[in-house]
């Protein structure tokens, strides 16, 4: 969509300053708990990393986890393989993806079960679940064209879903225009999301959408509608107030936070040499003070938004995704 309006080019993102301890407000010692992916397993700890269990052995989860309201279960992705071999030897391999949710009380019971959870979606295309605050509503990325064999490309679309697999809708009206997908949607105040824009197979970074509108056409996106270019995995805080993103090139990798309307920009963590960021979609903690999120090397960490307090809680390993509960 060429009439976005960026509000952060490239080259810029290293004079980022840090959120001074005066804008941050008081910062208390977190709380909750936190999921994450171990060895393709759904696993849960505490905030601090203590009492780690597993929850859901799955030996195929990957991907953003994301908690149900009540802290009793947590929304997780799952991957398979299609491999398609046309008539004319074209096709190949790619995953395929559905959600599912795995239940705390199943796997801590008198009698722990880690084989049991509920599926979500069933037709191979969801991806990057959030659970919607006070709700039983999951807002997820769905490639609509994930179960039509021969399809030439996908087709990202955000949708609604009920944790129960019922009252699927998506946003979009005009969904079939394949130019403009949308990926990785996080939902914030006012009816507004955020979710990654790719023009046609190419990420172009993070926009700010209302649910209200039900169209992305060129003709619906006008120069007001502002982006963040080469961003990468956004997290709405609970509050309402900041969103997390990554940059991924590698001069100017790092985890910032701005504001709703894109107008302030504060650079929270930025990997050392040789390091690299996982590129899941961030999570905040419950207070919306901290962060987690992981390395390249399976090590998970949590930070606060001033760029301080920063503490490895999840030494390296086959460990991803973490995400916070709502509480």
């Amino acid at each position: 969509i060429c009439l976005l309006l960026p509000v952060l080019i490239s080259g810029q993102a290293s004079k980022i300053a840090k959120l001074s301890r005066e804008k941050a407000g008081a910062i208390d010692q977190p709380t909750g708990k936190i999921a994450f992916i171990r060895d393709k397993n759904l696993w849960v700890m505490n905030w601090n990393g203590t009492d780690q269990f597993k929850v859901v052995t799955a030996e195929n989860a990957s991907g953003k986890l994301s908690w149900s309201p009540d802290g009793k279960s947590v929304a997780f992705c799952r991957y398979g393989m299609v491999d398609l071999k046309g008539p004319d030897h074209l096709g190949g391999k790619h995953k395929v993806w559905d959600i599912f949710i795995g239940f705390l009380d199943s796997a801590r019971g008198e009698t722990p079960n880690t084989n049991w959870w509920r599926r979500v979606t069933f037709d191979l295309g969801g991806r990057y679940p959030e659970w919607v605050r006070d709700s039983d509503k999951i807002i997820f990325t769905k490639d609509l064209n994930a179960n039509t064999v021969n399809s030439q490309a996908p087709n990202y679309q955000v949708c609604f879903i009920d944790s129960a697999g019922e009252n699927f809708e998506i946003i979009r009206t005009d969904w079939r225009d394949s130019q403009n997908h949308m990926l990785m949607p996080t939902l914030g105040p006012d009816n507004k999301y955020a979710f990654v824009l790719m023009e046609n197979v190419t990420p172009a970074g993070i926009v700010i959408y209302s649910l209200d509108k039900k169209t992305l056409s060129r003709e619906s996106v006008d120069d007001q509608v502002k982006f963040i270019p080469q961003a990468t995995a956004p997290g709405w805080s609970p509050d309402g107030k900041w969103i997390a993103y990554i940059i991924k090139s590698m001069d100017e990798q790092g985890i910032y936070i701005t504001n709703e309307d894109l107008t302030e920009n504060y650079l929270v963590f930025r990997p050392g040499v040789g390091q690299t960021l996982q590129t899941f979609p961030l999570s905040w903690s419950p207070d919306s003070k901290w962060l987690t999120f992981g390395l390249g090397d399976g090590s998970i960490w949590i930070i606060d938004i001033t760029g301080n307090n920063l503490r490895m809680i999840l030494g390296p390993g086959m460990n991803e995704a973490p995400a916070w509960s709502q509480h």
